[in-house]
């Protein structure tokens, strides 16, 4: 039975399916592109468990599992075909979905992502997880030190940055234990050859958490593939939402998707 993820639905037009972090939410990683892919497309924007208003889940995530709930809130809501956007554990999730539910998807946008974590990244996602059971000041510290672009974090002013610290310290989804467990397992590339909808990968240049290698190794694996790389740390929707929507609107109109 496919768990049902609770979505958001907006805007008319082709279908574009979200696929949102670990750790994150729809608005924190899509937020600043939402007005204008809405203008074009109907956006399902499925919340992942333990995050928005999907319950936790109660036994470890799977990536088949987690890929056939998102593929199933968009048909739930009448959107057959769907483009998929993804954004870090999400691009993992959404070449599974187009692996498992060719029928459905029409194209990819993997921004920030991989096929499967290297060793810095799992020694960061281990850290991430110890101090998930700590104070979550210490996280949000953390968490900034590596997800930030060193200058968007040199340009906020001192008094920026604490109440940056607050922001994130208080918005931790209940589900990101269970989210940054599936970061460290997922591995999707023996799926990447067998993808051939139009793809865009999208690598954050100054990316210290998921290095912009792991993006560039995306694209190298899928048949065709787009790459783009735009001045951001890993949190591109704070750090370049002019640039990242630039290249996503681009991608999604020339290929009609």
């Amino acid at each position: 039975m496919i768990e049902r993820y609770a979505r958001t639905v907006k805007g008319s037009g082709p279908g574009l399916l979200l696929a949102h972090g670990g750790g994150g939410g729809i608005e924190p990683n899509f937020g600043p592109l939402l007005a204008d892919l809405t203008r074009t497309h109907t956006v399902v924007a499925p919340d992942l468990p333990g995050a928005g208003d999907t319950p936790r889940a109660t036994a470890p995530l799977e990536l088949d599992a987690v890929a056939d709930a998102l593929v199933a809130a968009a048909v739930e809501e009448g959107v057959e075909r769907f483009t998929i956007l993804g954004y870090s554990l999400g691009t993992a999730v959404a070449v599974r979905a187009a692996a498992r539910h060719p029928e459905r998807v029409t194209g990819l946008v993997l921004t920030a992502g991989f096929a499967r974590v290297d060793h810095r990244t799992r020694l960061n996602v281990d850290v991430w997880r110890a101090l998930l059971d700590g104070d979550r000041d210490t996280l949000a510290r953390f968490n900034l030190s590596v997800a930030f672009g060193a200058p968007a974090l040199e340009a906020l002013s001192a008094e920026e940055l604490e109440e940056t610290v607050r922001a994130v310290a208080g918005s931790v989804p209940a589900g990101t234990p269970e989210q940054v467990d599936l970061v460290e397992r997922v591995d999707t590339r023996g799926d990447l050859p067998g993808i051939s909808v139009p793809t865009l990968v999208v690598a954050a240049a100054l990316d210290r958490l998921a290095s912009p290698e792991l993006s560039r190794a995306l694209a190298a694996g899928i048949p065709g593939a787009e790459l783009v790389e735009v001045d951001s740390g890993h949190l591109v929707a704070a750090e370049a939402p002019e640039e990242w929507g630039k290249a996503v609107r681009e991608f999604l109109d020339r290929h009609g998707v």
